[in-house]
């Protein structure tokens, strides 16, 4: 049961006016009528009223009191975090040299009569090298490798395939350099031979090495109709694409590898040739984050005192790898002071500050009289008449940074040879900064864990304020179907978006978030106990429908309706029963399926719909089911739903 609150007055009004009346009798004994017709009693009754809600406010404690009294518990608000998006640099044409896109590129969303732009900046160097074509090899299943590079000198054409094509079958091309996060146009002239094939939807797929294994590369047009016509296949690269000798030729190696056919998929009846194929670099993509960069920012003069405060020009200030650093002048240069958590530990010697990442607020060691009646200075004092500055910080962030695809099209900086800039898919991660609400419900758990690490609830309290760019924690008890004494706390990032089809990568968390939340939770371990951070266990699950429409409803309308629908209720972060998330563990049912098309406006019904489990990395499908069972630490995430609407 809660504990009681304390009632801090319990007088009322008629109380109030009995007390009152028996001091005037006490003070005033000349005051004899105490009928409610005296205009004296009237004046007591009308202050016994006003002191009655002053009582009720007391008896209420204020929000106000009770966020100081958060901040006395060391409670602060959450910061937001930024958007991050991959943005392509495309060059105005082919290049002999290398083209750089340094790090902190600006590029922003268009720029509207109502909104400001969106600006995001890059976050590391993005180089693109010229490349060519200098080794053609193919790799019949089952039949070796063939050297066909005489066709860069021009020979004859040669089968990319077995005369019947087999799944298996393999064109490699090798580059004269690695190509890591670039785009590559292959412009390729083939004759119309490898019939069989649909042209829109041909079973290839493209990869390139690094260094390990073979990964898939993006596909961004193919013009060939797999490899049937003259065209041209424009790919993105890995970030991994390295140099690396096969069959003795060292080079950035590239391959077309024949797929089985899915259902329904026309598959080759004959192989294509290739007549000739050239190569050469078209762009590039690098990471971009929602943030604006501020340096040498003063912030004021220090006055020599203790608990000195300052206040940033620009908040919120993100919060990174990287802490603020403070710089003081000293003498003819600048003395660095580091950023810390709390005062708690400092000395007077100490040249540290805490900072408020929301509020933008510097502030530096205070004096603390002790009980004995010493003064305790934690932390420094900056020199009086001290000028104080911030190097470098970043501030930005915020679910408005979420932008859709191919949105960012503005470069903020011309950079030679780069013609555009656009981002291929949607931003994601941006999250704004903790609302006072949830700071309240998060304040009591707080003072319960105490910064230790013992329940599966201080786990997640603990992770989530290490890395507040997660949308849900789960802490798996240990012992739980595992190893005692080890703790599984499964992180899922913020991916908001839920009316489109997204990227499995997107809900697997950054290595650098993975590191933060473990070191952050290994400092407040109970002795013996052990972490394991890692993302939770996905199921895909592809959902094959068939809605009749009524006669009034457009069909195109419902089908895209019904897409949306599917995949925004069956997302890790946005879906689930209670919108914030399909929840861990829990099973899925056909019926929930029906309910969710039926509930759309110009749904007559829905005549079929099937559940098939799905491997998001793999994409292998299993059979169709009425129900799909998932473990405590897996959650759905939809793979390619199908929806086909009827006429009424």
């Amino acid at each position: 049961m809660p504990l009681p609150a304390p009632n801090l007055d319990d007088r009322r009004f008629q109380e109030l006016v009995d007390d009152a009346k028996r001091m005037v009798q006490q003070r005033c004994p000349g005051w004899t009528d105490h009928n409610v017709s005296d205009p004296g009693v009237t004046l007591i009754e009308l202050f016994a009223w006003m002191t009655d809600l002053l009582l009720y406010r007391l008896n209420r404690v204020p929000d106000r009191n009770y966020v100081k009294f958060l901040e006395l518990l060391g409670v602060r608000l959450y910061p937001a975090t930024p958007a991050h998006v991959g943005v392509t640099f495309w060059l105005s044409g082919a290049i002999e040299q290398r083209v750089g896109v340094p790090a902190g590129t600006q590029v922003s969303t268009a720029v509207a009569s109502v909104d400001d732009p969106v600006i995001f900046r890059t976050v590391a160097d993005l180089v693109m090298p010229p490349c060519q074509v200098v080794s053609v090899k193919v790799e019949r299943a089952g039949d070796g490798t063939y050297d066909e590079s005489e066709i860069l000198k021009g020979a004859g054409p040669f089968d990319a395939f077995h005369a019947i094509p087999k799944v298996g079958d393999v064109v490699l091309l090798g580059l004269s350099d690695a190509l890591p996060s670039c785009a590559v146009r292959l412009d390729l002239d083939c004759r119309v031979e490898g019939v069989g094939v649909d042209p829109e939807f041909p079973p290839l797929v493209w990869e390139a090495w690094d260094g390990k294994s073979w990964i898939e590369c993006d596909l961004d047009s193919d013009t060939t109709g797999g490899l049937n016509q003259w065209g041209a296949v424009v790919l993105h690269l890995p970030a991994d694409h390295a140099v690396s000798v096969i069959d003795r030729q060292p080079a950035g190696w590239l391959r077309c590898r024949v797929l089985a056919p899915e259902e329904e998929q026309p598959f080759y009846t004959a192989s294509p040739e290739i007549v000739s194929v050239t190569a050469h670099t078209v762009g590039g993509t690098t990471t971009a984050v929602n943030a604006t960069e501020v340096t040498d920012e003063i912030v004021g003069m220090s006055e020599g005192v203790p608990g000195q405060r300052f206040t940033l020009a620009k908040a919120p200030v993100l919060a990174g790898e990287e802490r603020l650093e403070v710089e003081v002048a000293a003498g003819p240069g600048w003395e660095r002071w580091t950023q810390v958590d709390d005062f708690a530990e400092q000395q007077d010697s100490d040249n540290v500050f805490v900072l408020d990442h929301v509020s933008g607020e510097i502030r530096f060691g205070p004096s603390v009289r002790m009980a004995d009646g010493s003064v305790h200075q934690y932390g420094a004092v900056p020199p009086k008449g001290s000028p104080i500055r911030i190097p470098r910080y970043l501030t930005g962030g915020g679910t408005h940074g979420n932008v859709a695809a191919r949105t960012v099209t503005q470069m903020m900086t011309a950079i030679p040879l780069v013609d555009r800039v656009v981002n291929r898919r949607s931003a994601s991660g941006g999250v704004d900064v903790e609302s006072v609400d949830n700071a309240r419900e998060r304040g009591p758990i707080s003072l319960r864990t105490r910064n230790r690490a013992v329940t599966a609830e201080d786990y997640e309290h603990l992770a989530k304020g290490a890395a507040p760019e997660l949308a849900r924690v789960r802490c798996e008890p240990a012992g739980d179907g595992g190893e005692p004494g080890v703790a599984r706390v499964l992180v899922v990032p913020a991916v908001t978006t839920g009316d489109a089809q997204l990227r499995f990568e997107e809900f697997i968390p950054a290595e650098e978030t993975l590191a933060r939340v473990a070191e952050h939770l290994d400092e407040r371990l109970t002795i013996g106990a052990r972490v394991v951070v890692e993302p939770p266990l996905y199921l895909g699950v592809t959902i094959v429908a068939t809605v009749r429409a009524k006669r009034t409803a457009n069909p195109q309308r419902l089908h895209d309706a019904a897409v949306a629908a599917l995949y925004g209720y069956f997302h890790p972060t946005v879906g689930g029963p209670d919108g914030d998330g399909w929840p861990f563990g829990r099973s899925l049912h056909v019926g929930e399926v029906y309910a969710v098309l039926q509930g759309l406006d110009g749904t007559e019904f829905v005549e079929e719909a099937l559940l098939f489990a799905a491997d998001p990395i793999t994409g292998e499908r299993g059979d169709p089911t009425e129900r799909l069972e998932l473990d405590s630490n897996a959650l759905l995430f939809s793979y390619e739903h199908r929806v086909r609407v009827e006429s009424g």
